[in-house]
């Protein structure tokens, strides 16, 4: 039955990267073996422009999510256990809760944030005499604030098991020896919990790169991810492109997850 059902999923899977090889236009039969349509994915400027916007928002986000989850996950585990397990429950429900809610509950708050946003800017214009925007829109940035947001519970997640297993007298005896809390941080906690922040970085890529629901409700209109832009142009007709960036795309992720995969299973 299991196998069954992982050929149920991955069987379309193959097919799509096999038709991206397919020399002619059709779905149903192979005529030959071709990297044409690999060649025509970088002729395409929106195709290009989508994936530069891809990379920078996965790159940004995972760093920006790592860093500032790192931090969240020290303060979690010094917290005394009765504060810690109800903030380790809310930091979960963001991995459990459906895309759609997080991208137009976020959405919605910016809307509402940019208004406010364009009330003040208008009072202190008028106050002041300076010339601040007084509309905002959707774009970029606030793509790039929704990744981080729902990024930092993994990290989160993937740092905590290491810090439970560090010994808690080894920042101590740092100390002792003369260390600062920050040589100690960066001497002792950073090298005995950097598997878990690798972790953590290569999930949180992996997250950006495959999202599309959260980037839909929250990119605008002058702004699209690769998720988004393959969506777009699978409403006219699946051509030959959406194939080959599809597998380019199901490739990224599968190495990503065996380097994943390959650290822990190395720890």
């Amino acid at each position: 039955y299991v196998i069954l059902v992982f050929c149920f999923m991955y069987l379309p899977i193959a097919v799509m990267i096999a038709f991206s090889f397919n020399e002619s236009k059709s779905r149903s039969n192979f005529t030959g073996f071709t990297l044409d349509w690999y060649r025509e994915l970088l002729r395409d400027d929106l195709i290009l422009d989508a994936f530069y916007t891809t990379l920078a928002v996965s790159v940004l986000a995972a760093v920006i999510a790592t860093v500032a989850g790192t931090f969240a996950a020290i303060g979690f585990y010094n917290m005394k256990r009765r504060l810690r397990g109800p903030l380790m429950t809310i930091n979960n429900i963001p991995m459990v809760n459906a895309d759609i809610v997080t991208g137009v509950s976020m959405c919605l708050f910016f809307v509402a944030a940019f208004s406010l946003w364009g009330q003040a800017a208008e009072w202190i214009n008028a106050s002041l005499g300076t010339d601040l925007p007084t509309k905002l829109y959707l774009g970029f940035g606030t793509m790039l604030i929704a990744h981080i947001t729902f990024n930092i519970p993994y990290v989160i997640l993937s740092i905590m098991p290491k810090l439970r297993q560090m010994d808690k007298n080894l920042v101590d005896a740092a100390q002792d020896l003369g260390c600062t809390w920050m040589q100690a941080f960066w001497k002792v906690v950073v090298p005995e919990i950097k598997p878990g922040i690798v972790n953590g970085l290569l999930i949180a890529f992996t997250m950006s790169v495959d999202d599309f629901v959260i980037s839909y409700f929250t990119a605008g209109s002058t702004t699209a991810n690769l998720a988004m832009r393959i969506y777009a142009m699978t409403k006219k007709r699946i051509s030959p492109e959406v194939n080959a960036i599809s597998t380019l795309l199901f490739a990224t992720v599968l190495i990503l997850l065996i380097v994943i995969n390959l650290r822990e299973a190395s720890q």
